[in-house]
């Protein structure tokens, strides 16, 4: 019973996860779906074209109440769920590219600038899909503390056994001294954040550790945040 009852906290644990990380994507398939209404505002949609942005916006609609309603459910779990990872060498660069591309309309709402400064020749060991999510938790948290700012996204190799060390900086408000030790705990999140669940950075910590990594913070108020962790290569020393 012990063990049916822990396998089911961690799927719920993870089901949590995956909703709090749908939030960017449907967000930035939100905003484009506004824009889209309001560049063809003026032309006379027909109404097979109304429809169809009618139906988008309900949708999504319906979607974020589905997300938060998981969030909501499992606001009170751990976070020690465990993580099954698909290793794989692959080239770093592209994948931050590809998430810089989608993540192009919500940094594009406050003016934020995106950069990908990660060398094109870079090759990290990690779960690519995990990989992603801990960059588009990271990002997305630079956006919103970086209006009409920079959020650069830069890697470089450790060199011995080909492990990687990436960072994601903003030049924007910064994180508040006592509140930087706490940043990477469930349920930590910035008082005047709407909708936040404090769930963000415990998911980078959680799949970062996952990996044999370790994640770190820096920040001064008024001079920006710079998120940075660590994967380990391919092979590691034991002992």
């Amino acid at each position: 019973t012990e063990r049916a009852l822990e396998v089911q906290r961690r799927r719920a644990e993870y089901l949590s996860f995956v909703a709090h990380d749908l939030r960017t994507p449907l967000f930035a398939i939100s905003l484009a779906g506004r824009v889209l209404e309001l560049k063809t505002k003026d032309r006379g949609l027909d109404s097979e074209t109304s429809r169809m942005l009618n139906a988008l916006r309900r949708n999504v609609r319906h979607l974020e109440s589905l997300v938060d309603r998981v969030l909501q459910e499992n606001a009170n779990l751990e976070t020690d769920v465990g993580v099954r990872l698909e290793r794989r060498q692959f080239d770093l660069w592209p994948v931050v590219e590809a998430l810089v591309h989608d993540l192009h309309p919500v940094a594009g709402r406050g003016g934020t600038q995106l950069l990908n400064e990660v060398p094109d020749d870079l090759v990290a060991y990690a779960d690519a899909a995990l990989l992603r999510r801990i960059f588009q938790n990271l990002v997305a948290n630079a956006i919103r503390y970086a209006p009409r700012g920079v959020v650069t996204i830069g890697a470089r190799s450790l060199g011995t056994g080909g492990g990687v060390e990436c960072t994601v900086a903003d030049d924007g408000a910064g994180i508040p001294e006592e509140f930087v030790a706490r940043v990477f705990d469930k349920g930590e999140t910035d008082p005047e954040a709407e909708g936040g669940a404090g769930l963000g950075l415990a998911i980078v910590k959680t799949f970062i550790e996952a990996h044999g990594g370790n994640v770190t913070v820096e920040s001064r108020l008024g001079a920006g945040t710079t998120f940075r962790f660590t994967l380990p290569g391919k092979v590691v020393a034991s002992g």
